[in-house]
């Protein structure tokens, strides 16, 4: 196919969703390199990612792009033999098993604690905000927390699990404010280091940790941001290790995205650049994961809340770049803008989702009706 026919083939894929080549428009693409249509057509989103990257196009605002392109499914359109490839690799392998479990912590978590520093609130959690009451990301993560706290209904002395906690920010923020003693596990070595530091002096004790070694018993236990590198082959042992851990009168909240369908693997660029082994799970994955293991008592969805919190971050790493920039080089930067902004337009697009979802092993004869919470 010759490089008219390759720009012609590109541009009627595009057109799907009115997105022109050298357009005017802030959605449209400016390409510099004209190698990119090859790219894209033989490698699909892969090729998008990795073109982008290298500078072969550009796009004033690429959430917007990637709002339009997703809501017209152009990634179905742009499937290749190697993106059908990964799917029945997915379906056939186990992508997180206990030996891969430290991988994506590794790769992601552990790039760099000035990153994530100058990118997050200053709590550092790395999940979105809820900004129901909120017009900052720092007052839109504590308004998160003091949600989950309502929800799981905290009281002081009780015993909390934290699966997946990060730079240890949640657990610190439990404890202080709601008196809890809070145990939190992550696979990323910087985190772990770095919470042990903020929570020191708290009840808190931070382990670098599988989950599927716990087993133990605990009052409450949440987990916010961490389901999304589970996997679906473990989705069911996941939620069997959370009943073996959870007291006989205890809550569970899930935080994690979504996907508005069930799909059998991620996007490969994401998979190969920002998140390894990673998979987004469906509403029906994760009830089936639980049927029959705990009571689902709540169900909560705001995925918008997400784009705003994608794109703070976005905002932030932008103005901290001249300072990050010494440690980082351009290709990570427009890396990191790709992925930051192409994900605010999958939330935009209502592609992905955001859930909180609340389990019990069984209240009974009474209604689950958390304080506060409407």
């Amino acid at each position: 196919m010759g490089l008219d026919s390759q720009r012609s083939k590109v541009e009627s894929i595009l057109a799907t969703a009115d997105i022109h080549i050298d357009g005017d428009r802030p959605w449209d693409l400016l390409v510099y390199n004209k190698r990119f249509y090859e790219r894209l057509l033989a490698k699909g989103t892969l090729g998008a990612g990795e073109a982008y990257m290298d500078g072969w196009w550009d796009c004033p605002a690429l959430d917007q792009l990637f709002h339009r392109a997703i809501q017209a499914r152009l990634d179905q359109r742009l499937r290749t033999w190697s993106l059908v490839g990964g799917i029945v690799s997915a379906k056939l392998k186990n992508f997180q098993t206990p030996s891969r479990a430290f991988e994506v912590g590794r790769h992601h978590y552990d790039l760099g604690h000035d990153l994530f520093c100058a990118m997050l609130d200053k709590r550092m959690i790395y999940s979105c905000g809820y900004w129901a009451e909120a017009d900052n990301l720092d007052d839109a993560q504590a308004h998160k927390l003091d949600l989950i706290a309502r929800k799981l209904m905290l009281e002081p002395g009780m015993r909390v699990l934290d699966i997946g906690c990060g730079w240890g920010g949640a657990p610190r923020y439990f404890a202080e404010r709601y008196e809890v003693e809070v145990v939190g596990i992550t696979i990323s070595e910087q985190q772990w280091s770095f919470g042990q530091e903020i929570c020191a002096g708290l009840p808190v004790e931070l382990r670098l940790q599988d989950y599927r070694e716990l087993n133990e018993p605990f009052d409450r236990i949440y987990s916010i941001g961490m389901f999304e590198h589970v996997g679906p082959k473990n989705y069911r042992t996941y939620m069997n290790v959370v009943r073996r851990c959870l007291k006989n009168d205890g809550l569970f909240l899930l935080h994690t995205i979504g996907a508005d369908v069930t799909r059998s693997n991620v996007d490969p660029w994401i998979s190969k650049y920002i998140f390894p082994n990673s998979h987004l799970p469906s509403a029906s994955q994760i009830t089936r994961a639980a049927e029959g293991v705990m009571i689902l008592e709540d169900w909560h969805c705001f995925g918008p809340d997400y784009e705003r919190t994608l794109m703070s971050w976005h905002e932030n790493f932008e103005a901290a770049w001249p300072e990050l920039s010494d440690n980082y080089d351009e290709r990570f930067r427009r890396a990191w803008h790709y992925y930051l902004l192409s994900s605010a337009g999958a939330f935009r697009s209502r592609g992905n989702e955001l859930w909180q979802v609340v389990w019990s092993t069984g209240i009974e004869g009474e209604t689950y009706r958390p304080e506060g919470i409407r």
